[in-house]
């Protein structure tokens, strides 16, 4: 089977190229910029270029292809960007996959997006399922939560460089997962034809608070955290005044975001039956605490060491 692969150089688009070729599958990998992605080259993915903003760029690269797995987002300066790619983009790969008569084609929403059309990036994923569904393509959707890997730059290194950490008091728990388990729920998928045409949640077995994730970190990294506390009010308020320019829409949809994750109640999801259906068991996938401990136990590690070479001198007992 050969695969085409979106948003490869991505944080779970990498994940799944490096699962995929380790499974032995033939992998293409579209990019636009070939520099920045020849350590897929390295890994063995053959690159292709595209643009998803430019539809004529797509077809050609779905030449032989067998399965497309799109994990392509974007964090465009503004909403006319955004739209181009997420939604327009992606209608156009829709479109060529279809004439190319792709057998399968695989891609990634957010949980519970058609219930926050205020929100632009939970639309244009809502409207893409829509387009997808309509479609001849047999596909599946997974929807998503929230990454591990998210949370290093959004609390591990604020801690570690004693910096504030903004935070509401809101106390909503997020179901995070790794991207690491991602790749492998979707390349197993590919085997199992009775998935085809469905939407499946891929979220964590725990939910987390924000509170819960800081103290874990601080635990972990033995540092004291700087949490500085944010009212859901004010975040609608900057909202509001970040959405009357065009240079500041990409600041008023992340506040927008980032108010829908507090609001959203995390649906009482039982991940058992999905992992009945992968022939998985939830003790092979990561933890958040295994994560984290071996990302602080790596850094404080790194940390230890650069500073043994520029104390040289320095005798601990």
């Amino acid at each position: 089977m050969s695969l085409l692969i979106v948003g490869s150089t991505g944080t779970l688009g990498r994940q799944i190229v490096r699962k995929a070729l380790d499974e032995g599958f033939q992998v293409k990998c579209l990019v636009r910029n070939i520099r920045k992605a020849v350590f897929l080259k390295e890994w063995g993915a053959e690159l292709v270029y595209a643009d998803l903003s430019i539809p004529e760029t797509i077809p050609l690269t779905l030449n032989g292809v067998t399965a497309i797995i799109d994990a392509s987002t974007t964090r465009a300066p503004n909403r006319y960007s955004a739209k181009e790619v997420d939604l327009y983009g992606k209608i156009a790969l829709i479109k060529a996959a279809e004439i190319a008569q792709v057998e399968r084609f695989i891609c990634f929403s957010i949980l519970n997006a058609d219930k926050y059309p205020s929100v632009p990036l939970m639309t244009f994923k809502s409207r893409t399922e829509a387009i997808l569904k309509s479609s001849n393509l047999n596909y599946t959707i997974f929807t998503l939560h929230g990454f591990f890997q998210g949370l290093i730059s959004q609390y591990a290194i604020p801690i570690l460089d004693e910096k504030s950490v903004w935070i509401t008091k809101e106390a909503t728990k997020v179901a995070y997962i790794d991207t690491q388990d991602v790749a492998s729920f979707v390349i197993r998928s590919l085997s199992m034809p009775y998935l085809e045409n469905l939407k499946l949640p891929l979220v964590g077995i725990c939910s987390w608070t924000t509170l819960d994730i800081i103290q874990l970190c601080e635990k972990l990294s033995g540092k004291k955290s700087k949490v500085a506390m944010v009212p859901i009010t004010l975040l609608k308020v900057l909202r509001k005044l970040t959405s009357l320019s065009l240079w500041s829409w990409n600041i008023s949809e992340r506040l927008a975001f980032t108010e829908t994750l507090i609001n959203n109640l995390t649906p009482s999801i039982c991940m058992k039956y999905i992992y009945n259906i992968f022939q998985l068991h939830s003790d092979d996938n990561s933890s958040l605490d295994n994560y984290l401990n071996e990302y602080f136990s790596r850094i404080l590690k790194k940390l230890q060491e650069l500073n043994t070479l520029n104390n040289p001198n320095e005798v601990s007992f």
